[in-house]
């Protein structure tokens, strides 16, 4: 069973994101709601160490989030692009299953062509 301190660690980590995907694109904000979602429903009994990295990658990607977004704020919205390259020495680590799921997750953030033709407001 984990701790309270944990639990509350990762419920404030996952809201928090949430949060951050609000100021996304609407279609990547979808997408990213969605996936983390998933990911965090499929790793509630994870092993203690695969919990550790899986902590450590969502942290590491709300801090990248959320300077990209503060960067967005900061009247520099133009020139922002949301994201980063993976690294090949972290490919390494993935199971074949991962890869996959990567995969799949970058074909549907590149793709050119909206499953939905969904409009911000006020545009």
């Amino acid at each position: 069973m984990a701790s309270p301190a944990h639990v509350s660690r990762v419920r404030f980590l996952y809201k928090r994101l949430l949060v951050l995907h609000r100021f996304l694109p609407i279609d990547l904000r979808a997408l990213g709601d969605q996936y983390v979602k998933d990911e965090f429903r499929r790793h509630k009994s994870a092993s203690p160490e695969n919990v550790t990295s899986f902590m450590a990658e969502w942290e590491s990607y709300r801090e990248t989030l959320q300077t990209q977004v503060l960067q967005a704020a900061g009247g520099q919205l133009s020139s922002v692009k949301f994201g980063s390259p993976l690294q090949e020495d972290k490919l390494g680590n993935f199971q074949s299953d991962q890869i996959g799921q990567l995969y799949e997750l970058m074909l549907e953030s590149t793709k050119s062509s909206r499953q939905f033709d969904i409009q911000e407001d006020g545009k």
